[in-house]
């Protein structure tokens, strides 16, 4: 039997190629004559997988949330589970970083994605935290995830330090303490986020400790 003269398609395949494309040109590049391109398919051939551009960005998402470890969430130590599940999740980001705006302000409607929303208010109530309390809670850690995979402070000061002196004088001395500090400027974005995820757990902690009890958001 001869081999077929066009790749066989699938909803899998279209995803992948899709995260390819935004990995390595972003949001712009991606349309749909583009992704038929890229697969050696004409573009009508696409729409007997997936329906829209949307589809295609659902399938995207299930892709990128299936690389998310949510095991951590399971263990005995809620801190602790919580931090490894949130390093893990900042890290597919910046991997990926090209598809956080498209995702952004989209339905969550993948099936990994809701099984990753569950697991992290699941292990928040187990914590303590009222299941409102809980819903801030893993708003805040998606804020910061998201946020920081998104954006990098650092990169934004292409100056030497010393440069932003005598008008920014605040700036010149906080870049020049940073530099001085561990491996210097350049991980600075790492720092900020562990010291935001710090902040945010301390106030679980204190949210939940014994005698405090945990009310409801009002």
């Amino acid at each position: 039997m001869g081999r077929p003269n066009q790749p066989l398609l699938s909803r899998g395949n279209i995803a992948r190629a899709a995260l390819e494309l935004l990995d390595e040109e972003g949001p712009q590049a991606l349309k749909m004559r583009t992704l038929a391109d890229r697969l050696g398919v004409r573009g009508a051939s696409l729409y007997h997988h997936v329906a829209s551009k949307d589809d295609v960005l659902d399938a995207v998402s299930e892709l990128i949330n299936e690389e998310i470890d949510l095991s951590p969430l399971d263990g005995p130590d809620w801190r602790e589970g919580i931090t490894a599940y949130a390093r893990g999740y900042r890290q597919v980001y910046l991997r990926h970083p090209n598809a956080i705006a498209p995702a952004a302000r989209r339905a969550v409607e993948a099936a990994p994605a809701l099984r990753g929303y569950d697991a992290l208010l699941a292990a928040l109530i187990r914590a303590g935290c009222t299941p409102g309390r809980a819903a801030e809670a893993a708003a805040a850690i998606d804020y910061l995830v998201l946020g920081s995979a998104l954006e990098t402070f650092t990169a934004g000061f292409t100056r030497p330090a010393g440069e932003y002196r005598p008008d920014y004088p605040a700036l010149a001395d906080s870049l020049t303490g940073a530099a001085a500090t561990g491996a210097g400027l350049a991980e600075l974005d790492d720092r900020g986020f562990e010291l935001g995820l710090g902040l945010v757990l301390d106030g679980l902690a204190a949210w939940t400790s014994p005698g405090r009890g945990a009310v409801e958001p009002g």
